[in-house]
Order: C-alpha cells, then sequence, then structure tokens
C-alpha cells in the first residue's frame, strides 16, 4: 500500500485518485460501473467538477451509499459569490450528499481573497463556517496564481498540472506546498495522453510524498491499470529512469498540454488537438488521427485568422498559431507518406 496525506487537511488516500472528466463521455451505466469497481478495487478520492456536464450526477448515483468511506473533491468556475452558491447547491444535489471534502476555485485568472470585490473566499468560509465544505482549495494552470495561492496561506491544496516532463517552476510549487503544509493534487499526470508509460508516470511521482496524482479514467481496462498499483505499486528503476530521459528530451519544451483553456476558436478549430497532432501521431498513433474526420479537422487549421486570441489564452505562453501551422505541416507530410522525425514537430 502506498498511501498519501494531503497537507493539513489529513485527509490519507491511497496514491491513485479517479480523475472523473473523462466519464462525463460515457453512459451513465458505464460510468456508475466504472466509479463502483474503482471503490472497490481501492480508490477513495474522487475529483470531478460543475463544468464536467453530468460528472457529479454520475458520481452521486454510483457512491452515495458509501458516502462517509470516500473523499470528494468538485470545482466552481463560479466569478460571482451569486453564481458561487448556485454551483454549490447544484454540486450537493447532483453528488447527493451534504458536504464536499475538497472544494476547489476552478482555474480562475487571479486568486482569490478576502476583500478583492469579488466575494468568492468570502462565500467559501461561509460555506465552510455552514458545514458545506471542509477545506477551501484552488486548481490553476498559472504558475504566478499558484504561487500566489501558497504564499497566501488561504488554501489547503492546490491542484496542478505535474508530471515527469514537468521542470523546475513546477518543482517549486510542490516545495513551496510542502512548506506551507498544503496538499498538492497533481493533474494531466500523463501530460494529456502524451506520457505512455502510467508505470512510468507513478514511480516518478511517489518520490513526492506529499503529491496526489488523480489518473483521469474513462475505460475499464485503464481502471484495472491503476489498480494494479495499489497493491504493487511501481517504484523507480534505471529501466524507467531510462525511459524518462528519453520522453524529456523528446517532450519538453514549447508543446501544447492539451489544456483547453484557448478554447473556443471563433472559426471552430480544436485547438487543443490539432496543436499536437504531432506529438499524438508519434506517441499514440491512431487511425482516426489520419481518418476524413481526422482531416477535415487539421484542415480547419488553414482558417486560422491569427486573432491571438488562444495565444492569449495560453497558460504556459505558447504561439498557438505557429504550433497550429507546423502541425498542420507535419501533418500533411504524414499524409503525403514520409516518415516523422524528432526534428519536424
Amino acid at each position: 500500500m502506498s498511501d498519501i496525506t494531503l497537507g493539513r487537511t489529513g485527509i490519507t488516500v491511497d496514491r491513485n485518485a479517479f480523475g472523473a472528466l473523462p466519464i462525463q463521455r460515457i453512459p451513465m451505466e458505464d460510468a456508475v460501473k466504472l466509479l463502483r469497481k474503482a471503490y472497490d478495487g481501492g480508490i477513495t478520492f474522487f475529483d470531478t467538477a460543475r463544468a464536467y456536464t453530468d460528472s457529479e450526477e454520475k458520481i452521486g448515483c454510483a457512491l452515495s451509499d458509501i458516502r462517509s468511506h470516500i473523499y470528494l473533491a468538485t470545482k466552481t468556475a463560479a466569478k460571482t459569490a451569486e453564481d458561487f452558491w448556485k454551483d454549490l447547491d447544484t454540486s450537493l444535489t447532483f453528488l447527493k450528499t451534504d458536504y464536499i471534502d475538497i472544494y476547489q476555485f476552478h482555474n480562475p485568472s487571479f486568486c482569490p481573497k478576502p476583500e478583492d470585490g469579488s466575494g468568492l473566499y468570502e462565500a467559501a468560509l461561509k460555506a465552510k463556517e455552514q458545514g458545506k465544505i471542509r477545506f477551501i482549495s484552488i486548481t490553476n494552470h498559472r504558475l504566478a496564481v499558484a504561487q500566489e495561492a501558497i504564499d497566501s496561506g488561504l488554501y489547503d491544496t492546490l491542484q496542478f498540472p505535474f508530471c515527469y516532463l514537468s521542470g523546475e517552476p513546477e518543482l517549486g510549487l510542490v516545495r513551496g506546498c510542502q512548506e506551507h503544509d498544503m496538499g498538492f493534487i497533481a493533474m494531466k499526470a500523463l501530460s494529456g495522453g502524451l506520457i505512455t508509460n502510467s508505470a512510468a508516470a507513478y514511480a516518478f511521482l511517489s518520490q513526492y510524498p506529499s503529491v496526489l496524482p488523480i489518473w483521469g479514467i474513462q475505460r475499464e481496462h485503464e481502471l484495472d491499470e491503476f489498480l494494479s498499483y495499489i497493491p504493487h505499486p511501481p517504484v523507480m528503476t534505471d529501466e524507467i529512469r531510462s525511459l524518462i530521459d528519453r520522453d524529456r528530451k523528446q517532450l519538453c519544451g514549447s508543446f501544447c498540454r492539451g489544456c483547453g483553456y484557448c478554447m473556443p476558436c471563433p472559426v471552430g478549430i480544436e485547438i487543443n488537438t490539432c496543436a499536437r497532432m504531432s506529438l499524438l501521431l508519434r506517441r499514440s498513433p491512431s487511425a482516426s488521427h489520419l481518418s476524413l474526420e481526422g482531416q477535415e479537422l487539421m484542415n480547419k487549421v488553414r482558417e486560422c485568422l491569427h486573432c491571438g486570441q488562444c495565444a492569449a489564452k495560453c497558460p504556459y505562453g505558447l504561439d498557438t498559431p505557429e504550433l497550429l501551422a507546423r502541425n498542420l505541416k507535419d501533418y500533411e507530410e504524414v499524409l503525403a507518406g514520409k516518415e516523422m522525425t524528432a526534428t519536424n514537430f
């Protein structure tokens, strides 16, 4: 067993947590079966969000009868106190519970604080006083906002992208959380599908005792993989170190993480897929990438207005239009039968 405690929350769970964004894509019956199997297999931490369509409802249907044995984390993207209360009440209803363990501000562009004019933090404090939430937390993709949240002392946990492709700035956040007795919840531990060896991803994260990874799970075989790590957690080996080193050389740098915060595009480009198509073709090739639908998806890039909206919203500061153009060029070469190389993405 490999348990982790989320800082001052005292919440102690196995190092496998269930990321419930993907279950919005599958039918209710399949989602309920998957969630129940996760619990029966030893997973007790489930992370969702009000923005994940019916994900909360599916969790409520699957797990409400064993509520006292699990931990629920959800999120609000509210920008006003009024919307905060609407989101919270909706989440409580769909999750079929009268309290949420970790309630997170969902990727705000600023760090909510008392008397900042938004009323958000005051609403969270009141909800905590009422027993509707246990801990006030925040998620983000912006280093500056995440660091401000740590320094503020106002938050019990931080959720931020973290994997073996991360750099020193992200490691600094992990250390900062540990120093401030904050829990660190790692999203995108597989870097949006670019990391294809989950054992290596697990082994890397297990080196950080304060980090809880949430694995986005949609299919039963994916769940089985992570459940197998509960009795037999992967550990760092020379073979895994070599694999990580190879992946870092190939992937680290200015690549699209697929977070989707650049969306929507005014002309309908699916930016978070098109801007990393070269990597998807190399890392997780699928016939669908080169199908007529895939070609139609990539051809949309030709309609780019170069308006700059996507680049302005990218939390990683990427030149998104340039990435789109480069990925379209690479895609056309693959369609023409040319072999991809490490230098053409």
